[in-house]
């Protein structure tokens, strides 16, 4: 019976192999990289947030956009900057150093990082206090 049967006529399904990466994983990483940056710092959760356990499910400043039949990722980093540095080369550094980890942690495309500077922050000034004799001495 099946002697006569062409196997040309079998069509076996093709495997599917499925990969879902949460957008916990790419804050993770995106997370990863903006701390290795100078000069940065990410948005800071309210009382209200940590009270609700909201930073746990995402982190603030943080948001990732997937697009399942593109394979590929939207990154959206909203981020405060210390003053005196200069806002595009910031840009610049943030969004190479984002696509380059996502692309080697996940294979993903990042199709946009989208870098949002919401705040300039001030360094604090160091009060100088003016200097003993005895403690200008134990400086040395």
């Amino acid at each position: 019976m099946y002697e006569k049967l062409d196997t040309k006529e079998l069509n076996l399904p093709d495997t599917v192999f499925i990969r879902d990466i949460e957008s916990r994983v790419f804050q993770a990483i995106v997370l990863q990289c903006l701390s290795k940056i100078e000069g940065i710092g990410l948005l800071e959760g309210n009382l209200f947030d940590s009270l609700l356990g909201r930073e746990v499910e995402r982190v603030k400043g943080i948001h990732v956009e997937q697009d399942q039949k593109q394979h590929s990722v939207l990154v959206k980093v909203e981020i405060n900057i210390a003053y005196g540095f200069s806002i595009p080369e910031k840009a610049e550094e943030i969004q190479t150093k984002i696509v380059e980890e996502v692309i080697r942690w996940s294979g993903l495309h990042v199709s946009s990082v989208h870098v949002i500077f919401k705040d300039l922050v001030l360094a604090p000034r160091e009060e100088e206090a003016p200097q003993t004799e005895e403690s200008y001495e134990e400086s040395f």
